[in-house]
């Protein structure tokens, strides 16, 4: 009888192999669903809460309101679509008895020594910025026409404008948001893909299904071919949480300018790639030195601390600190799209940095590859790297 022929690229079967029982994991598909139903979800509640029109209303007793009013209403209108109701009233006693029956959200004073915002139990922060900020401007062009000029003449050569040492652009709450999905998402997705690599190792090797996988497959491609199955499944995982989650924002209009969202999302997908292979043949290896899974549990504290480094540098780290993390492998699958949310980052800096995280990515597959080959047959024991290297393969 003639030999079997060997089976072309092998690593390819056992790569579709693990995407095909994943595919059939109800618990991955239903966390899949909700993951996206919650997304979708938080986007349609920042569309419908934040987009939702306030209608203010004021009580005023002064004459002298009608300036800063108009202002407060214009300001309001070009914030959003809010809008300024106002309510003369005869008395500033009537007024404060508006706003204490809450016919009125607040009242606006003018006393002696300048103007007082009333409220109940507070007052809405954007009605009594715009409130604020219509005082000064009133103030200011009063005074200003009793001097004799005006007030852009007063104010010429007072504007302030923000300048960042590193470059880039101050982008506030919108920027922290991005950062805490970025460093979220990739520490989720190495959580639940790693551990689903080990544990698939250390049940393969429990059941001494290797063996038996072994005969027909080379030990180094089951390796090649889990890894690559489960960072496909993560990859595709992101890629479907990215694209409803850009659908959602396009759709409600949640953000008016997405453009710097898309440039610094494009960075973390390669980084995540790059970062998700770093450590992707380090959870196999995991698996294979791991007799039982309380061994796992005990065994996985190193990578995990790595990820929660990267998860607190990815909320916490600024400056210089977050300049050199963007340069460490796995570390940088986070820190370096973090920074490009910034903007100003040369574009040699993202290059070099995912370089390096694919070359660590290269060594520790290589690595791996000799640690997994030797291990993934001893049974009856956990064992160290160093013992498992010292093994005869």
């Amino acid at each position: 009888m003639s030999a079997r022929p060997p089976v072309a690229r092998p690593w390819w079967i056992v790569t579709a192999r693990e995407i095909s029982v994943k595919l059939r994991d109800r618990s991955f598909l239903l966390s899949t669903v909700v993951t996206v139903l919650l997304v979708a979800v938080s986007i349609g509640a920042s569309a419908l809460f934040g987009g939702r029109a306030t209608d203010h209303v004021l009580a005023t007793a002064a004459p002298e309101a009608a300036p800063v009013t108009a202002r407060a209403a214009q300001a309001l209108s070009e914030d959003g679509d809010d809008t300024l109701t106002v309510h003369a009233a005869p008395s500033p006693d009537a007024a404060r008895r508006a706003v204490a029956e809450e016919t009125a959200d607040a009242a606006l004073l003018r006393g002696l020594d300048g103007w007082t915002v009333v409220g109940k139990d507070g007052v809405d922060p954007a009605l009594a910025r715009v409130l604020d900020r219509a005082v000064t401007e009133a103030t200011l062009a009063a005074n200003a026409r009793a001097a004799g000029t005006t007030a852009e003449e007063l104010t010429e050569g007072a504007e302030v404008r923000t300048e960042l040492l590193a470059g880039g652009q101050d982008r506030g709450p919108a920027r922290l948001l991005m950062g805490f999905v970025f460093a979220f998402l990739f520490y989720l997705a190495a959580i639940l893909f790693g551990m689903a690599i080990a544990n698939s190792v250390l049940e393969e090797k429990q059941n001494r299904v290797v063996e038996i996988l072994a005969t027909a497959v080379p030990v180094r491609q089951l390796l090649y071919g889990k890894v690559l199955g489960n960072s496909l499944l993560a990859f595709g995982q992101i890629g479907v949480y990215a694209a409803v989650g850009l659908l959602g924002v396009n759709v409600t209009g949640v953000a008016a300018d997405v453009g710097w969202i898309l440039a610094a999302s494009g960075w973390f997908v390669a980084f995540f790639v790059a970062g998700f292979a770093a450590q992707a043949s380090v959870w196999a290896v995991l698996g294979s030195l791991a007799s039982r899974s309380e061994d796992l549990q005990t065994s996985t504290g190193p990578i995990l601390s790595v990820l929660i480094g990267a998860l607190l540098v990815g909320l916490y780290a600024e400056g210089a600190w977050l300049t050199a993390a963007s340069f460490v492998p796995v570390v940088s699958s986070v820190a370096m799209p973090v920074r490009m949310l910034d903007g100003g980052v040369a574009w040699w800096q993202p290059v070099l940095s995912l370089a390096v995280a694919l070359a660590a990515a290269w060594v520790l597959l290589r690595l791996g590859e000799r640690i997994y080959q030797r291990a993934v047959f001893q049974g009856g024991r956990s064992l160290t790297w160093r013992e498992a290297a010292r093994l005869e393969q």
